[in-house]
């Protein structure tokens, strides 16, 4: 292999090569076609396997026909009219339903420790040395990849000697290179030391008793003890994560993945009132739809909203403690540049996150102009609310490169937030 085609295999990951690799094999081995292709049998492909494959797989085979073609020099038979409205035709007939990782919860999550921390107690009793180490790991691996928001390759990228112990303060994490590193610069990561489910102490006890100066941190065990030179491969984080989460009395064991601990941490953050900024800069979503896709509501079926139109007295209760003020926003958003072209999605993005959940009414057609109804248990709450949907405001205006000038008004009052 010469030097270019080392740079040029290293710029693609392993995983992408061999996913492209199999999407190949099954056109031309399994299916039967030929290339170079045409936009006509790659059509015809896509309608066989418009039933039997996910509008994901399909257009993941589309995205390794491409690039073969664009490597060998032919012409991309993928971006054909033909073929566009073929897929566009499946989404529409066949529309495809996200399965998503179950998030784990704060209080699962203690419940799981427990457990763990039990079962260590007895392995050391009964002096099963194989059993303690592979317990000590998981806990390390599950407290830090919640703790972190890690994906499972980020877990698995961990290496002894790129990460610092600030005693009573946290860990200091480098990786060389990450899904959102496209550019591989590498980045820091910190880790805090806690109270309780510390990620700080479960790494310390993990290594100690692994005796791992350098290297993978997370890295299989086998039948004897001995713990492996290699690290962990990604895909066997399910299975590592699902038994545990089973043997640990966790309910639907098979629901969760190793993106159950970041959507776990996402949404714990969302409920302690992180705003979506300060989550987006921990976690390193680029954008906030990222952020939204991963954060579970606390009340997905809004169910204290009917019951409390349901239940008269609560709601009696209720309104003598707290008060609901109408107000009026004003919202101006403008390009930092002509080339700027996010002003539309940063709107509704204020929109859906910041105004939909205080019954928000459009006043004009242009969007600048709204009325929001805030419920709130006095003026210092009020304030806290709208200092904090401003923040956020400006984030999201910011994210797409938008200028945003936005004043709240208490029209009873006169008083004005901005």
């Amino acid at each position: 292999m010469s030097n270019i085609d080392r740079y040029i295999q290293a710029a693609t990951r392993e995983n992408t090569r061999k996913s492209y690799r199999a999407c190949l094999e099954h056109y031309e081995s399994v299916w039967g076609g030929f290339l170079p292709a045409t936009s006509d049998s790659i059509a015809q492909y896509l309608v066989d396997h418009a039933e039997s494959l996910s509008l994901n797989t399909l257009r993941q085979r589309l995205a390794a026909l491409a690039t073969w073609h664009n490597e060998q020099g032919f012409p991309d038979p993928t971006k054909a009219p033909l073929v566009k409205k073929v897929i566009k035709g499946i989404a529409e007939l066949h529309p495809n339903i996200e399965k998503r990782a179950k998030p784990l919860e704060l209080a699962d999550l203690q419940q799981l420790i427990q457990w763990l921390e039990k079962q260590q107690t007895q392995a050391a009793e009964n002096e099963n040395r194989a059993r303690q180490l592979k317990l000590t790991r998981d806990k390390a691996l599950i407290l830090i990849g919640f703790w972190r928001a890690f994906r499972g390759d980020e877990l698995c990228r961990m290496q002894v000697e790129n990460i610092r112990v600030y005693p009573g303060e946290g860990l200091e994490i480098f990786l060389s290179r990450s899904k959102s590193d496209r550019q591989s610069h590498g980045r820091h990561y910190k880790a805090p030391a806690l109270r309780q489910l510390c990620p700080v102490n479960a790494y310390l006890d993990w290594i100690t008793a692994a005796g791992l100066k350098t290297g993978p941190v997370f890295r299989s065990i086998n039948r004897w003890g001995k713990t492996s030179e290699q690290a962990l491969h990604p895909d066997s984080l399910i299975t590592i994560l699902r038994q545990c989460f089973d043997a640990a009395g966790l309910s639907d064991s098979g629901d969760y993945s190793s993106h159950s601990l970041r959507r776990g941490f996402a949404t714990w953050a969302n409920a302690n009132q992180w705003d979506v900024k300060s989550l987006m800069e921990y976690v390193g979503w680029k954008d906030a739809q990222s952020a939204m896709r991963y954060i579970e509501p606390p009340d997905p079926f809004a169910r204290h909203r009917f019951d409390q139109a349901l239940d008269s007295h609560d709601t009696v209760e209720r309104l003598e403690q707290s008060q609901s003020t109408p107000l009026e926003i004003v919202l101006r958003i403008e390009r930092f540049n002509k080339q700027v072209r996010g002003m539309k999605k940063a709107r509704e993005l204020i929109e859906r996150v910041c105004f939909a959940s205080w019954a928000m009414t459009k006043l004009d057609a242009q969007g600048s102009r709204y009325q929001i109804i805030v419920t709130h248990q006095g003026a210092e709450q009020l304030d806290e609310t709208l200092d904090e949907m401003l923040h956020q405001m400006h984030a999201l205006a910011n994210d797409h490169q938008c200028m945003l000038e936005a004043i709240i008004k208490d029209p009873s009052t006169g008083r004005t937030w901005d």
